[in-house]
Formats: structure tokens, C-alpha cells, sequence
């Protein structure tokens, strides 16, 4: 029986969350800081992740013996190496890779030269600073359009620009190089655009073996039919039509298998989740990003699909037999609403009464931007909720999806209702 430590307060913790409390595993469930929601599958605790010494009192006080870290900026500033090095707490599984391997998200020259070196297909790149910003813009010039810029560390899902003029490609390569993301953007990749449709696959992983969890496609544009501004995603579905066997045998081969090999070749020891972002060119899989975590919304499609103890899985990373672990897959469909703050994702209020939770018929609501307040449900972000139907075919998981997002009501609150038509 495992004393859990869950890290994190987004709809992504929302559905491990409900996923772990299922676990015959799982003697008590602590998520930090956590939500609104996540308070009913454990013990939600006022931490915050990226302050490790408060981790370290609260894990030693309550005997916690596993920590599953959900958000990747934790594991990008070494929480896992602080467990390690910390003789308290070196015996207590993390789960979410060390520094070393959390730099495939948290540097994308490293995870693009990473990529070059294995060989795993992806877009051609170069990397410029603020040093090098004359040979940067000469880059521009001869480089095809639109042209992708990537500010090399984490920016909060706002460091990806995708530019069709040239001299606003100029403009902002200046202006990232110049602080526009802060230490994000001190380096700059300048990338080949990518025509295709994009997927992501998920996988988890104790350094030798891993497993292929379901796929999913999320959607990133605020308005119906993919368009206006980008956001943090406002849906997904699992799983993907267009990711055939065939194709995801190609995922296997070209991009899996070559990931974990140069990870090992480069003696980079890593035990957690690989999010790959793959888009697909013609028949053919490329790697657009590493992320070192799952993925949000794409986990609250992903986590309802699998068929077995999560608890139990992570129990086989830690202790490096994932090989001997089976893991089943629902034949189901998941669609996943996501409904957000009025004016996300620019300005938007919070603090508005969530109410019509109750009403909810044939869809699990994750919790994502809440908070309880003097016993009411309030809006604590521009991503309010999740509402995620499980069905046995993408339509209906949708519909029932959708139609569960009607019943809810907060003021200003939007959701898309297209979410996976792109797909039928």
C-alpha cells in the first residue's frame, strides 16, 4: 500500500487523481497544491511543487512513498535529483524523469540536436542567440515560409511562433533574443514548417522498457473549425483514426524505440512519461517537441481508456519491470470539452460561481482552473473544466460530452462543440 504524493493543480492531475484513488494500491492520496475537484479522489495540501524543501517536510511528516510529479516545470528544476541526493528521501520512488532527461522539454536546441544525433525524423533546425542575431537574420532570409521560431526553454506554451513575412520573422526573432520570454528565449531555434496533421502519443518508460499508452489529438485554436488564437488546448479525443496500426508501427520504430536507445547511449537515466508531438507528412511521422509529462487535455482522454491499475504501473517503473506489466486498453472513444474563463485565453476574470455539477449524466468532469470558496466551486484560471464522455464511438462521446458542458454554468464560460469533427 503506497502513501502517494500526487504534484501538481490542472485538469491533468484531475484525472490522475480520479484514476489513482480506484487503486487497491493506494492507502492515502495527497495532491499539491491541487483544485477544486481533486479534493474528492484524495487530500488536496497547500504546497507548491517547485519549492522542494516545503516538499521534503510534507513528504517526511507523512510518510509519503511515492511522488508522481504532473507538470513539467518541477522536473525541469530537478526534483527528481533532489530526492536522489537527499538520503531522507533517495528510497522513495519519483515518477517523472530526473534533469537530465527533463531537458528534452526544457531545451529545445538540446532535444532538436538530441533528435539529429539518433537520427529520429524531425523538422530542420538551427539555433541562434543574441550573439549570433546577424547570422540569425541572414538564416531568415533564405529560409522558406512560413517559418516556425521556438524559444529554446520553457515560456509557458506561449514561446512558439509560426510566421508567414519574413520581416516579422526578423522582428520577432529580435525581440525574443532581446527578453521578450526572458531566459526562455535566450536561445532561439528557427525551424522548417511542417505540413500535416498533428498527434500525440504518450508513453511511459523505467529506462529500458516502456509502454504505449492510447493516442490522442488535441485541439489548440479558441474558435470552432481550429481558428483564432492559440491556446493551452481546448479539447481531445482518443483515439485517433488516422493513426493506423501501420503508422503507429512506424511511430515505434522511427521515433520510440530510437528515443529510448539515445537516451540510454547518452547515459541519461529516465523514469516517466515521453510526450511526443508528432505531426504526420504524408504517411510519415516527424517529431515536432518532446514534452517530459503528459499532456493536458489530452491526458483527461487518455487516463479514462486505460484498463488497468495506474497505481500498479507506476509501482513496475519504480522498480524497473515494466516488461512484466499488462496493460489493457479500452476499445472506447473519449472526447474531451474543455470549458474556459470568458476572454481566455487574453484577459479574463475568475472567481465566478460554478454551478449545474450535479446535472452532469455521461461524462466525468475534471477539475482544472477551481478553487472551493466558503463552500462554493469558483473559476481560478482560463481553463475552467474537462468534461470527458467515454463511449463506443467518437460521435456519441462527443454529443454526450458537449451536451454534459451545456449543463454547467458560470459566467462567461465557453466551450467548443466541433471538438473531433475534424476526425469523422
Amino acid at each position: 500500500m503506497r502513501k502517494i504524493l500526487l504534484l501538481g493543480s490542472g485538469g491533468r492531475e484531475s484525472a490522475f487523481a480520479w484514476k489513482i484513488s480506484q487503486s487497491n494500491l493506494c492507502q492515502k492520496l495527497f495532491i499539491a497544491p491541487g483544485n477544486a475537484g481533486t479534493s474528492q479522489y484524495g487530500e488536496n495540501v497547500k504546497l507548491n511543487p517547485n519549492h522542494f524543501e516545503e516538499v521534503k517536510s510534507f513528504v517526511l511528516k507523512n510518510a509519503i512513498n511515492m511522488v508522481i510529479v504532473g507538470p513539467e516545470e518541477p522536473l525541469v528544476n530537478g526534483i527528481h535529483d533532489f530526492f536522489c541526493a537527499d538520503e531522507t528521501l533517495a528510497h522513495i520512488p519519483v515518477i517523472g524523469p530526473k534533469m537530465e532527461g527533463a531537458i528534452l522539454e526544457g531545451s529545445k536546441d538540446f532535444s532538436k540536436n538530441f533528435m539529429n544525433r539518433h537520427g529520429i525524423p524531425t523538422a530542420s533546425s538551427k539555433s541562434f542567440t543574441f550573439e549570433s542575431l546577424a547570422a540569425g537574420l541572414d538564416y531568415l532570409d533564405q529560409h522558406s515560409l512560413p517559418v516556425v521560431l521556438k524559444a529554446d526553454g520553457l515560456a509557458a506554451g506561449k514561446g512558439v511562433l509560426i510566421l508567414e513575412d519574413r520581416e516579422a520573422a526578423k522582428s520577432e526573432l529580435k525581440a525574443m533574443l532581446d527578453g521578450k520570454f526572458g531566459n526562455a528565449g535566450s536561445t532561439v531555434v528557427i525551424e522548417q514548417f511542417l505540413s500535416g496533421i498533428e498527434v500525440s502519443v504518450f508513453i511511459l518508460t523505467d529506462g529500458n522498457h516502456y509502454k504505449i499508452l492510447p493516442e490522442a489529438k488535441d485541439y489548440k485554436r479558441i474558435g470552432q473549425g481550429d481558428t483564432g488564437l492559440n491556446t493551452g488546448g481546448m479539447g481531445s479525443v482518443s483515439p485517433v483514426p488516422f493513426a493506423s496500426p501501420e503508422f503507429m508501427a512506424k511511430v515505434e520504430d522511427k521515433i520510440i524505440k530510437p528515443t529510448i536507445h539515445g537516451l540510454k547511449a547518452e547515459g541519461i537515466d529516465y523514469t516517466g512519461f515521453i510526450f511526443f508531438g508528432l505531426i504526420k507528412v504524408g504517411e510519415e511521422p516527424m517529431v515536432i517537441e518532446y514534452n517530459c509529462r503528459m499532456g493536458d487535455p489530452e491526458t483527461e482522454s487518455v487516463i479514462p481508456r486505460i484498463d488497468a491499475d495506474l497505481v500498479a504501473m507506476f509501482e513496475a517503473c519504480a522498480n524497473q519491470q515494466l516488461d512484466s506489466f499488462e496493460l489493457k486498453i479500452r476499445e472506447q472513444h473519449a472526447a474531451t470539452v474543455m470549458m474556459v474563463a470568458g476572454g481566455y485565453p487574453g484577459d479574463y476574470e475568475k472567481g465566478k460561481p460554478i454551478s449545474g455539477l450535479e446535472n452532469v449524466r455521461d461524462s466525468i468532469v475534471f477539475h482544472a482552473g477551481t478553487l472551493a470558496d466558503q463552500g462554493q466551486i469558483k473559476t481560478n484560471g482560463g481553463r475552467v473544466l474537462a468534461v470527458t464522455s467515454l463511449q463506443d464511438t467518437q460521435f456519441d462521446a462527443l454529443q454526450r460530452a458537449t451536451a454534459d458542458a451545456a449543463r454547467i454554468y458560470f459566467d462567461g464560460k465557453y466551450f467548443r462543440e466541433d471538438i473531433g469533427f475534424d476526425l469523422m
